[in-house]
């Protein structure tokens, strides 16, 4: 499986903070807002990414990024200089999806939680089909809601709907087989002039293969898409750090407890940081994976989940 990492779009709603700057690297708490979505991506095992960008913010992902080989995956890129709706990704990445399955991720949504890796690792298994995650909100409208039966099957999704008929939102996060893209190419712009994702949602919907994984009281979902939620994921984030010890998203952290890179690479990351992001790498790197929650790096679930919660 494949990884699209959406960080296009002009951040409008951020106006001024991103007259100059992708919203995607605004700072969440200690790191750039993109780390997140990276991290997910990286910790459901893929290891190949596509980040599609503007234009004018590509020259900052590549010097954030490059190849991606300092993290033991490959990282390339794609211009979307309009923000022509989330399912256009597929379009745009067509010639990188190829064959493979892919997963779609937004680059402001962060995603924590206890079990999450056993939940992402479900998704890529799946051989055919769509897996989307449905997470609880107070105010449904702006989102994409999904509507189900007794036995929590999906019966209907609506994007965006004034009367919406569950309080349960399809978070950004996303999980196709290759029908996608042919998916994709048959849809058309909704009234707002937008390939729509609900759309894609929906076809697979009428295939009976859109699979809903629901996101319990035990996750937090946030949208950083806003000076407020900018402000309340940063006090999150960094609430979770300062009481655990332990970095959340932290990309070089999870390249290493992945076996993407040795303790040797990771030391090697961590003397680019003069601060404590750089002495929290290099106290991981010494300890070669063991720590109060991690007896032996060879057991790869639960170290994984040592690094999110």
């Amino acid at each position: 499986m494949k990884g699209i990492l959406l960080a296009g779009g002009h951040g409008t709603r951020l106006f001024p903070l991103t007259n100059i700057i992708s919203k995607h690297l605004l700072p969440i708490y200690d790191k750039p807002m993109v780390y997140y979505p990276l991290s997910i991506l990286m910790l459901a095992g893929i290891k190949e990414v596509l980040i599609i960008t503007t234009m004018r913010d590509l020259p900052s992902y590549k010097g954030l990024f490059g190849d991606g080989s300092h993290l033991g995956i490959t990282i390339s890129y794609e211009v979307q200089d309009q923000p022509n709706g989330i399912a256009e990704a597929f379009l745009v990445g067509k010639e990188f999806i190829g064959d493979d399955s892919v997963g779609l991720i937004l680059g402001d949504n962060i995603f924590y939680g206890q079990g999450l890796v056993e939940i992402l690792r479900s998704a890529t298994q799946r051989s055919e089909g769509a897996t989307v995650f449905g997470y609880r909100v107070k105010d449904p409208h702006r989102f994409g809601v999904a509507e189900f039966d007794e036995d929590y099957k999906v019966i209907s999704i609506e994007e965006k709907p004034q009367n919406p008929r569950s309080n349960v939102a399809v978070t950004g996060l996303y999980f196709y087989d290759n029908k996608v893209v042919s998916i994709a190419e048959s849809i058309s712009p909704s009234d707002r002039g937008e390939l729509e994702i609900t759309d894609i949602n929906k076809a697979y919907l009428s295939m009976d293969q859109l699979h809903i994984e629901p996101l319990g009281r035990g996750f937090a979902w946030l949208d950083t898409g806003t000076h407020n939620s900018l402000v309340d994921a940063s006090r999150f984030i960094e609430t979770i750090e300062n009481r655990q010890g332990l970095k959340v998203a932290c990309i070089e952290e999870i390249a290493y407890r992945m076996s993407y890179i040795s303790a040797g690479q990771l030391k090697e990351l961590a003397k680019r940081y003069k601060n404590d992001y750089g002495e929290y790498l290099m106290s991981i790197a010494e300890q070669d994976g063991e720590d109060f929650f991690t007896v032996k790096k060879q057991n790869l679930h639960k170290t994984v989940e040592r690094i999110i919660g």
